[in-house]
């Protein structure tokens, strides 16, 4: 057992080749071999948002405070809001993020798959993808 204190744990901004707008990821625990589990802590800024991007072993999202918005490709925007989980399937091109006006905070878990992968980034979503209406 590793009991990690906050102190331990650092906070870094999101890059700007994944998020469009300001993202804050802090790094809640990475588990050692054999464990390939990836759990963050994402803080998105009011329209702040994810690259559309894929996971190799899927993807688990809990949202715990404010507003926020995800789409698979092809399929309406949907709203999110505290409380509520997202499970996106392995190789599903989605993207996440807070929605117009509003914050939106979540925990982000993923596995890597055997080659140590745990997501693939693609282009970013378009001020016109994500201002599409609410499906």
């Amino acid at each position: 057992m590793k009991i990690m204190t906050n102190g331990m744990r650092g906070c870094r901004k999101g890059p700007e080749a994944w998020f469009t707008g300001t993202v804050w990821i802090d790094e809640i625990v990475a588990g050692a071999a054999p464990s390939r589990m990836k759990v963050n802590r994402v803080s998105f800024e009011p329209g702040a948002r994810t690259a559309w991007h894929t996971h190799p072993v899927g993807q688990g999202l809990h949202v715990q405070a404010g507003l926020g918005r995800v789409q698979l490709k092809g399929g309406p925007v949907q709203e999110i809001r505290p409380g509520d989980s997202v499970w996106i399937e392995a190789g599903e091109v989605h993207w996440h993020g807070a929605a117009p006006g509003h914050t939106m905070v979540h925990l982000a878990m993923q596995e890597t798959d055997a080659s140590g992968l745990d997501v693939v980034w693609l282009e970013h979503v378009t001020d016109e993808e994500y201002s599409e209406a609410l499906g």
